[in-house]
C-alpha cells in the first residue's frame, strides 16, 4: 500500500478536514506563507505553516446527515477518493500540477519584495487548486450517479 493510500485511509483527518470551515479556511494558509515571506517573519511562517498541519483536524467531524453537503465538503470527499485510486481526476488533474507554478513564483515575487506579483500569483495559484476541487467534486458526484465522464 502506497503512503497517499494510507493518508487517505485515515477516517479521523479526513472527516474532521470535510468541514467546509477547514477547506475554505486553508485558503488562508497561502496568502498568510506569502506574508511571512515578505516580511521575513520566520514565527508567521511557522504559524501559516502549522496551520495547513493542525487545520485538518482542527474542526469537529463533518454531520453527514445533511440532505446535500457543501461544496467543500464534495471537494474534500473527492480528493480523497482521489488519493485512494477510486476517482480518476482526468483532466482537472493538470491544474493541480498547474498550481504550484504560480505558488512558488509567489514566494519568489513574495522574497523579493514585489508585492503586486506576488498577490496576482498567489490568486492565480489558489484560483488553480480551487478550480481543481471543485472539478473533481462534479467529477466524482458523476461516478457516484453511475454517469460515464468521458
Amino acid at each position: 500500500m502506497t503512503l497517499r493510500r494510507r493518508f487517505a485511509d485515515i477516517d479521523a483527518v479526513w472527516e474532521r478536514h470535510a468541514d467546509p470551515r477547514s477547506g475554505w479556511s486553508r485558503l488562508l494558509a497561502t496568502p498568510l506563507i506569502l506574508l511571512a515571506v515578505y516580511r521575513r517573519s520566520g514565527r508567521l511562517l511557522a504559524v501559516a505553516l502549522g496551520w495547513t498541519v493542525v487545520n485538518s483536524v482542527a474542526f469537529p467531524r463533518v454531520d453527514r446527515g445533511t440532505d446535500r453537503p457543501s461544496v467543500m465538503t464534495r471537494g474534500v470527499d473527492a480528493e480523497r477518493a482521489w488519493l485512494r485510486d477510486d476517482l480518476d481526476p482526468g483532466p482537472w488533474k493538470r491544474l493541480n500540477g498547474l498550481s504550484a507554478a504560480p505558488f512558488a513564483y509567489a514566494v519568489y515575487a513574495a522574497y523579493r519584495r514585489q508585492p503586486v506579483r506576488a498577490t496576482i500569483a498567489g490568486a492565480v495559484s489558489m484560483a488553480l487548486k480551487l478550480a481543481f476541487v471543485l472539478g473533481i467534486a462534479r467529477r466524482d458526484a458523476r461516478r457516484r450517479a453511475g454517469v460515464r465522464d468521458d
